[in-house]
């Protein structure tokens, strides 16, 4: 599918792959408090369901305000996947230690790691080719990071069965 398709067919095609995927961890950066509550609230303004659980846990700390909407972050479930938040494995101890800031790119540079830029006011003007290479760069990235930690399954939400959802 193409990245620049409608936003409702993005939507379904997603949780369609991860109904068909066996059950593991979606790993974010920074999804606790922004990606996952953004991605249910677009499902709901244009009336696609998802298979995404979220359940606020107040107790998880954000590097800003909450999400407009929103009272804070939340552990989250996608039909058969647990989530897991990279950027909640390095705030507290790295982060807080090191004086890094633990965004996505900046913890990556600091680890050596290959980042892919664009310039964000212009991410709508990269070819379909450019913005996959982003993208799956960031996924890589976060990936990559959460592997680094010897404890990563730690920060990995399992929500209860019988969840409350967004």
């Amino acid at each position: 599918m193409a990245l620049d398709a409608d936003e409702p067919a993005l939507l379904t095609a997603l949780d369609e792959l991860l109904t068909q995927l066996p059950p593991g961890v979606l790993i974010t950066w920074n999804g606790a408090s922004f990606d996952l509550p953004f991605l249910a609230d677009r499902a709901r303004v244009i009336g696609v369901d998802l298979g995404l659980e979220l359940v606020l846990d107040p107790a998880i700390p954000g590097r800003h305000d909450p999400l407009l909407g929103h009272a804070g972050a939340y552990r989250a479930r996608w039909h058969g996947h647990a989530h897991l938040d990279g950027y909640q494995l390095y705030r507290a101890d790295v982060g807080a230690s090191l004086h890094l800031p633990c965004g996505l790119k900046p913890l990556a540079r600091f680890v050596g790691l290959p980042v892919v830029e664009v310039d964000r006011e212009r991410i709508h003007e990269l070819s379909d080719d450019e913005r996959r290479a982003y993208v799956a760069s960031d996924a890589h990235l976060a990936r990559a990071l959460v592997r680094r930690r010897a404890q990563w399954r730690r920060g990995i939400d399992y929500l209860p069965v019988a969840s409350i959802g967004t």
